[in-house]
């Protein structure tokens, strides 16, 4: 188990480390659209493409890092009036839900997706690079959603099935008391 943990540490890490990467360059690319425009007076041609790009990187990944996070939006409000038991079970589908989601749209739909753009040899306009680049962002976040949620629908399992133990041997010791 604490080999997994560790893979995970990393994984997560390295996710983490990409999106601050990635703001990074957002925040400097948008910078210097800004200087060019204002103080230059000559508008830069890549930057907004540049922009578009980055955005969609980080709103794709940074879903992934929120999901692990437990910080994902979500109506907290229905579920935080279920019971414990009903709001295990609320949690684990809607976690199957992301799982089976992710795997299907973003990982195998991104892996064709991509494909499909590399082999059209789709170029962006200003900055010259293939588009299908660009679109990795949907498999490799989909990758992270399809692992965290499948993370956290099992420690939920997990918790729901060491309940179910606790009740089984409470009423054990029911029965033993009884006889």
């Amino acid at each position: 188990m604490t080999f997994f943990r560790s893979i995970k540490k990393v994984l997560d890490l390295s996710l983490e480390l990409l999106v601050t990467v990635v703001v990074a360059v957002l925040v400097g690319d948008v910078l210097w659209q800004v200087f060019t425009r204002f103080v230059l007076k000559s508008p830069s041609t890549w930057t907004e493409e540049l922009a578009v790009f980055m955005l969609i990187w980080v709103s794709l990944l940074g879903a992934a890092v929120a999901l692990n996070r437990g910080a994902h939006l979500g109506i907290d409000y229905f579920v935080g009036k279920l019971s414990p038991g009903k709001k295990l079970y609320t949690e684990i589908f809607a976690f199957l839900c992301i799982s089976i989601f992710s795997l299907t749209v973003m990982v195998i739909g991104g892996i064709d997706l991509v494909g499909s753009t590399l082999k059209l040899e789709q170029m962006s306009p200003a900055l010259g690079i293939k588009v299908g680049y660009v679109y990795l962002a949907v498999p490799i976040s989909g990758f992270f959603l399809v692992l965290y949620s499948a993370i956290e629908m099992f420690e939920r399992l997990i918790q729901l099935f060491r309940k179910g133990r606790v009740r089984q041997k409470q009423a054990i010791h029911l029965e033993q008391g009884v006889d």
